[in-house]
């Protein structure tokens, strides 16, 4: 067991003593690297991973303390532009001649990452600092700026990929945010180590990560642990991420959460995405694009056995939808539409986004996952939301511990033996209050024409009527649409639900929306 000592030996005595931190100290004791060049490394400090819970424990019992505000003006108010031209000097890249399978690229604060973390490399049981220097960054035609110690706000990780190359597969920064993509993808959705109080009229807490510690990865394992200490006004947390790189990205996810005060509302595997337009919804900016979106709709595999299918769109105002589940066997973010043509966008290639899945791992009792989707104008916000949401408060003065496996991929892991939901499209209706779809289900047994026969759509909508309901089977295309309209007469929403049954068994997953005027 640590006991408070080692936590202070870790440099982590800000947190554990309740007082402001002091991030970046002087380097003194500071050792160039001896097996590269780069940036320097600070004296080794023991280092175990129960130290990062230790520290977590110790901060939650005392009050939080913000970071400190010391990024000067001129880093803080860039450009988009400007930021992104500043990139780490190649051979100042971690690990990238070491033949470890992993490099490490530490990203400069700057713009809307203001915020100081600490990068420590862990190896043989010592942890070292990595120091900054801004002589191993390349500023573009900003000019080198004349600054002292001020840390970093992240850092990318780097796989050699075809021809060794290195290639960029992951990203950690900003608060807890952080992101992957599998082989041959561009960036997208992004995660979040913890959200609180999202859509909360208290208003959103946003945890951050204070220190990581990364562990020295080898050929061997093709894995590379992360460790992260995480702080909020409400909570800390002790993570550990273990990255497993191939045909598609996996993060192993692991945490405990301390909490400082009783937090009734908080998520967990937040996940968040981009829906500017798409063929379910009316907000179409005029735009040659037909559709701008990472992602096509949030799918859930329910701890009854149940997968349902909730496509997402950009809505006229803010939408708030809770799907009631216990032990949840798993959910995601998925971009099901590949083809290049439905996007026509030579320069973001949303057909490319990731999909992300999660597994759960252990039981998470009773919640519900929580989709919130955001009216926006801009494809560069994050619109769309979704996380697991307890039932259970975390208590004050508590320790809760949960863990999930992220799969960053063209497709789930596991997937529905069942027809799956390709297509939603909605429209006017036959009278000005009346409104259309048609949803496309593809896939399972609608390629046999017996069982495609004998297929009924079960659709009800609640409130409102169901005026009209035309179906199209195809066998050949292993497809079956349905169309229909709904009236909701004088209501302003209305939940639709849809699955197609074969002597009343579902032979899809079942399809839900909600209808707003």
């Amino acid at each position: 067991m640590f006991e408070r000592r080692d936590v202070l030996r870790l440099g982590l005595g800000g947190l554990a003593a309740g007082v402001e931190l002091s991030f970046f100290p002087s380097a003194d004791g500071a050792e160039a690297p001896a097996a590269q060049q780069g940036f320097a490394l600070g004296a080794p400090t023991p280092f175990h991973p129960g130290a990062v819970a230790a520290a977590a424990r110790e901060a939650a019992k005392q009050p939080y303390k913000k970071l400190p505000n010391n990024l000067p003006d001129r880093l803080r108010n860039l450009t988009y532009d400007q930021y992104v031209a500043i990139r780490v000097k190649s051979s100042a890249r971690i690990w990238a001649n070491e033949n470890l399978g992993f490099a490490l690229e530490p990203l400069h604060r700057g713009f809307i990452f203001s915020a100081p973390v600490e990068i420590n490399l862990v190896s043989q049981g010592q942890s070292r600092r990595v120091i900054y220097n801004n002589s191993q960054f390349d500023f573009g035609k900003l000019g080198v700026p004349s600054i002292g110690d001020i840390g970093f706000s992240g850092f990318r990780v780097l796989v050699p990929q075809s021809g060794q190359k290195l290639a960029e597969i992951a990203t950690f920064q900003g608060a807890s945010f952080f992101r992957a993509i599998a082989q041959g993808q561009r960036f997208g959705t992004m995660a979040r180590a913890l959200s609180i109080k999202v859509a909360d009229p208290r208003g959103e807490e946003f945890p951050t990560i204070r220190t990581f510690w990364v562990e020295r990865p080898s050929l061997a394992t093709n894995a590379l642990v992360i460790h992260a200490l995480i702080d909020s006004q409400s909570v800390t947390g002790a993570y550990r991420f273990t990255l497993h790189p191939g045909e598609a990205t996996i993060i192993d996810t692991e945490c405990t959460l301390f909490a400082r005060t009783k937090v009734d509302n908080f998520g967990l595997a937040t996940m968040s995405s981009t829906v500017l337009s798409d063929a379910i919804d009316h907000r179409r900016p005029d735009d040659t694009r037909p559709i701008i979106a990472d992602i096509a709709g949030l799918q859930m595999y329910t701890g009854k056995g149940e997968w349902l299918w909730r496509p997402v769109s950009n809505r006229e105002t803010l939408q708030i939808s809770t799907f009631v589940d216990e032990n949840p066997r798993g959910f995601g973010f998925l971009q099901r539409d590949r083809r290049f043509a439905d996007y026509q966008d030579d320069d973001q290639h949303w057909e490319l986004r990731p999909s992300l899945w999660i597994e759960p791992i252990g039981d998470w009792g009773a919640g519900g996952m929580e989709l919130i989707e955001i009216p926006s104008d801009s494809e560069a916000n994050d619109n769309i939301i979704a996380y697991w949401r307890p039932q259970q408060s975390l208590a004050a003065g508590s320790e809760t511990a949960f863990a999930y496996r992220q799969f960053w991929c063209w497709n789930p892991p596991e997937r529905p033996a069942l027809a799956i939901v390709t297509d939603t499209r909605s429209g006017r209706g036959s009278t000005a209050k009346r409104r259309r779809f048609l949803v496309e289900f593809k896939g399972g047994v609608l390629g046999d024409p017996q069982q495609s026969a004998a297929a009924k759509p079960v659709l009800t909508a609640a409130p409102g009527t169901i005026t009209l309901i035309r179906t199209y089977p195809a066998p050949n295309n292993k497809s079956y649409r349905i169309l229909f309209e709904i009236d909701p007469g004088n209501e302003t929403s209305s939940e639709l639900r849809l699955v197609l049954e074969v002597a009343g068994k579902p032979i899809s997953e079942t399809w839900l929306y909600r209808w707003t005027r």
